[in-house]
């Protein structure tokens, strides 16, 4: 049995259209934040705790923790807590390129870990503060890091993107699918 331990819709989404069976099981856990940390490495201390939280009570089946975060000037961007957080990021983001960094930990039956990070590169079209509230009258930022979703709208806000669509997304389904020996 495959375990995502996370609470993501978007990551469900993913998982989903690629025809993965699976089940949800969230713990809680302390995620980092700490702009002196890597991408990949904060990335991956989230998405490990996430991961071995749930793979603690379910050893036998394969848990896939994740977590995502936005960098810009080496600063990570969680989700924003309020209105004047999520204005105040992409204030942040807009007319700028940012990275967005996946990490994924897949802890197998047995204990073996398989674990990677993916980084993308994306670029906001200059907004003002109109069109930021333009934006987030059309979609719900709040469960998103850096208060923007790619897939909801995305033209509004992004001029363009390097990388995979999935990880900006929130989790790199074609790697993942890779380190499962899915396909």
């Amino acid at each position: 049995m495959i375990i995502l331990a996370s609470q993501s819709p978007r990551r469900s989404e993913l998982l989903t259209r690629e025809g993965v069976e699976f089940r949800v099981v969230v713990r809680d856990t302390d995620e980092v934040h700490d702009a002196s940390i890597a991408p990949e490495v904060l990335c991956a201390t989230n998405a490990a705790a996430k991961a071995a939280a749930v793979a603690a009570e379910y050893p036998e089946d394969t848990v896939i923790g994740a977590d995502t975060l936005v960098f810009i000037d080496g600063h990570p961007l969680g989700k924003p807590a309020d209105e004047a957080e999520a204005v105040a990021m992409l204030m942040r983001l807009q007319g700028r390129t940012h990275c967005v960094c996946t990490a994924v930990a897949v802890f197998m039956p047995g204990g073996e870990r398989r674990d990677f990070a993916e980084i993308s590169k994306v670029t906001f079209r200059p907004l003002d503060e109109a069109a930021i509230h333009h934006y987030m009258s059309l979609v719900h930022v709040y469960d998103k890091a850096g208060a923007y979703a790619i897939q909801e709208h995305g033209g509004l806000i992004i001029e363009r993107f390097e990388g995979d669509l999935d990880n900006v997304i929130g989790l790199p389904v074609t790697r993942l699918l890779q380190v499962l020996e899915w396909k």
